[in-house]
């Protein structure tokens, strides 16, 4: 969403927003006229006019406006997960309609792959045709983690495909920024080749040259669905690029989100699933980790907060505000 003449994102001030930002930090307040130059300040909530003297804005502080920005991210990726949800709902019972003719078809726009290695194969020969661009959202795969035959084999293929000077953009939980079979595998690869975390992704998704995609198609991903309608390739570019856009660099250069008083990135991510009242086996499965790391993560949040007991912790959550920032965007 974008405000004002400037037309971009609250997390993305201009340069004459910043220095008007910080001016204001400085100073504890800026004059009316002056946000003429930078109206996005005023749209975006980093300035609010002082109670006492309309004519003056005051600074909201920026501790709170990052938490605001963070809330709005978090909000946005589940309703992209929400979006995803229901095509697959929508699309399930159609696969089983459609799954006969497709077969006769020489290119049909949806083909049901029936095991992994069929899917492993359809992957390849697609990155072999492959010459402009590779989208991939890569869940956690403990299985996959331990196959270095696997691992050596994707390597392989993409380097092939960044050789052929293709561009390799990839989506994955934080839990996996510092796992060896991902560093091994971003150290050797060379090209144009971007790595990106979000605390939650969506399903598996592979998207080559924006004209074939392969999503799973069922629990434990042995069927995939190989895609290749116009309609369905947008709407999964769409998911990406967004999901892109609100993630934390990796690869070339890594970035960490900030630590906001006292709570990490992670532990704000499992406040919100707890006050959803999942399980800690809920909790571990939607990021991307065992239980055993959940729990350790809920009792520094627990220890931080001060609780003594699950149900004092929910309360503590929602009373410490760090779930309920404003949405910048709205």
């Amino acid at each position: 969403m974008t405000h004002g003449t400037h037309g971009h994102r609250g997390d993305e001030l201009c340069e004459t927003g910043l220095a008007l930002y910080s001016r204001a930090l400085r100073d504890g307040h800026v004059g009316s006229g002056e946000v003429s130059t930078a109206p996005c300040l005023v749209h975006l909530g980093y300035l609010h006019p002082a109670i006492d003297d309309l004519d003056r804005l005051e600074p909201v502080p920026p501790a709170v406006m990052l938490q605001r920005l963070l809330r709005s991210s978090e909000d946005r990726i589940a309703d992209e997960r929400r979006r995803g949800q229901r095509v697959a709902d929508i699309f399930e019972p159609l696969m089983r309609l459609g799954s006969h003719n497709a077969a006769t078809e020489d290119t049909p726009a949806l083909r049901i792959l029936s095991s992994k290695e069929r899917t492993g194969q359809a992957i390849e020969e697609a990155m072999a045709e492959g010459r402009d661009e590779l989208l991939a959202i890569q869940p956690h795969d403990a299985q996959v983690s331990k196959r270095p035959d696997i691992l050596e084999g994707a390597m392989k293929r993409d380097q092939d495909f960044l050789d052929r000077g293709a561009r390799i953009r990839a989506l994955y939980q934080h839990t996996i920024r510092h796992a060896p079979y991902v560093r091994a595998r971003y150290e050797h690869l060379t090209g144009d080749v971007e790595a990106r975390t979000l605390d939650e992704v969506t399903e598996r998704l592979i998207v080559i040259d924006r004209t074939v995609a392969f999503i799973p198609a069922s629990a434990d991903r042995s069927v995939a669905l190989e895609v290749r309608h116009p309609a369905l390739i947008a709407y999964f570019v769409n998911i990406f690029d967004r999901l892109w856009h609100l993630a934390t660099a990796m690869h070339p250069e890594a970035a960490h989100p900030p630590t906001v008083n006292g709570i990490t990135p992670r532990q704000r991510a499992i406040a919100a699933l707890l006050t959803e009242g999942h399980t800690d086996s809920d909790i571990a499965d939607r990021l991307g980790m065992n239980v055993r790391t959940a729990r350790v993560h809920i009792a520094k949040l627990a220890a931080t907060l001060g609780s003594e007991s699950r149900a004092q912790l929910g309360y503590l959550i929602a009373e410490s505000g760090v779930l309920k920032q404003e949405d910048p965007d709205q």
